[in-house]
């Protein structure tokens, strides 16, 4: 029996995993050589090409469907990047074969949407680049937007253990579709899917949280308070990406805190749209930090809302209540 979505949710499953294979590629044959890009944050050849090949693979399925997505080709058209533009081609090509530096860049620049649109998808292709680089967890991160509402998340964490989840070596692939529950499978090996849930802790004293390991990223210190309104007496368990958001889907933890290190720093949509909604369908909460709803009608940005935080859904008033101090 079909359900809407459905073609959707395949195409997305089958983009992230051919991403995660480029990612894993550039990874293990000569390392990722980071380009800055204009506000210094790195981006690699696994970036560049993690978006080619998402790019492609939505442009074949669904010509009408923009997509906002976090990188550009800009940087790789500069002389300067020569070497990383034909890197990127080759990679690209390694999957795709016969494909040349300007489709690759082509592809790429698919991901240029930067307005709200009644239905399209956010792209992170490589989510925790930082992480990546240490070669720690990162995620490629795809969703569906359809008027303001996420509707089809898929995640691949290639280097997330959920051995207790999935049978089969480290790595996996988080799904979604809204109303239909949440589901995890191995990136490798059987891609038999079996269904998610978030803890049933209810006990904010023992609660489990995570964060971001960048500080830049999420306020530690302001972390460290909520969890002693709390009473928890654990440290969080720092990882990078949306991984954070696959382990309280999982049950692997209670808590995740994304709070704001500035007064007008506001997230983009991209790394969050896919997490929170395989945690919603999963059972959990997904939340600003005043506790509203995440408001994805407003472009690239989640212009409306302070941090995120994302729980089992049974501790949520708690941490929200901790939050305000």
């Amino acid at each position: 029996m079909s359900h809407p979505f459905d073609r959707e949710r395949e195409v997305a499953s089958r983009a992230v995993r051919e991403a995660a294979r480029i990612c894993r590629a550039v990874r293990g044959k000569h390392g990722p050589d980071p380009v800055a890009k204009g506000d210094k944050s790195p981006v690699t050849v696994a970036d560049f090409g993690s978006q080619a090949l998402i790019c492609a693979t939505l442009a074949a399925a669904f010509p009408g469907d923009p997509i906002m997505a976090e990188e550009d080709a800009a940087e790789l058209r500069k002389p300067e990047h020569a070497g990383v533009r034909d890197r990127v081609a080759a990679e690209v090509a390694a999957i795709r074969a016969g494909t040349d530096a300007e489709t690759a860049l082509g592809w790429i620049d698919l991901g240029d949407l930067d307005r709200f649109e009644p239905r399209f998808w956010t792209l992170d292709p490589i989510d925790g680049t930082k992480g990546f680089l240490r070669g720690e967890q990162y995620a490629i991160a795809l969703a569906l937007i359809v008027e303001g509402r996420v509707e089809v998340a898929a995640l691949a964490c290639p280097n997330l253990e959920v051995s207790r989840l999935a049978s089969g070596p480290v790595g996996a692939v988080f799904l979604a579709v809204r109303g239909r529950g949440a589901t995890v499978c191995p990136l490798d090996g059987d891609d038999v899917e079996r269904p998610i849930t978030v803890s049933d802790r209810d006990d904010p004293t023992r609660a489990r949280l995570c964060e971001s390991v960048e500080s830049g990223h999420s306020a530690h210190n302001e972390s460290a308070a909520v969890a002693a309104r709390l009473g928890v007496t654990e440290p969080p368990v720092r990882l990078d990406s949306q991984a954070k958001y696959a382990t309280v889907a999982s049950g692997l933890a209670d808590v995740y805190l994304r709070l704001p290190t500035r007064a007008d720093y506001r997230e983009r949509i991209w790394d969050h749209a896919a997490g929170a909604l395989i945690v919603a369908e999963a059972g959990g909460t997904v939340t600003d930090v005043d506790g509203k709803p995440l408001d994805f009608t407003l472009g690239s940005t989640l212009a409306s809302n302070r941090g995120v935080v994302a729980t089992n859904g049974r501790l949520h008033p708690r941490v929200i209540e901790a939050l305000r101090g």
